[in-house]
């Protein structure tokens, strides 16, 4: 039984851990490259912004899936 419950907290980790590199990485290129298209072009900036925290909302929801196939992982 010790085994089974050590092997769902290693899956548990890493669910997450890599779960969350992608986003993590998505989110930081999105940033950037929306800071760099406002540093271009100002005048755009409101619809940049817009688009950029709808991308953010996306990116972030597949962390939040990864998170939660962890749980699943970690109590069935």
């Amino acid at each position: 039984m010790e085994e089974v419950e050590a092997a769902k907290n290693i899956a548990m980790a890493l669910a997450v851990g890599l779960g969350v590199i992608g986003p993590g990485l998505g989110i930081g290129i999105l940033v950037g490259k929306a800071l760099e298209a406002m540093g271009r072009n100002p005048e755009a900036s409101g619809k940049i912004q817009a688009t950029m925290f709808i991308g953010i909302a996306f990116t972030e929801a597949l962390a939040i899936f990864a998170l939660v196939v962890a749980f699943i992982i970690k109590f069935t």
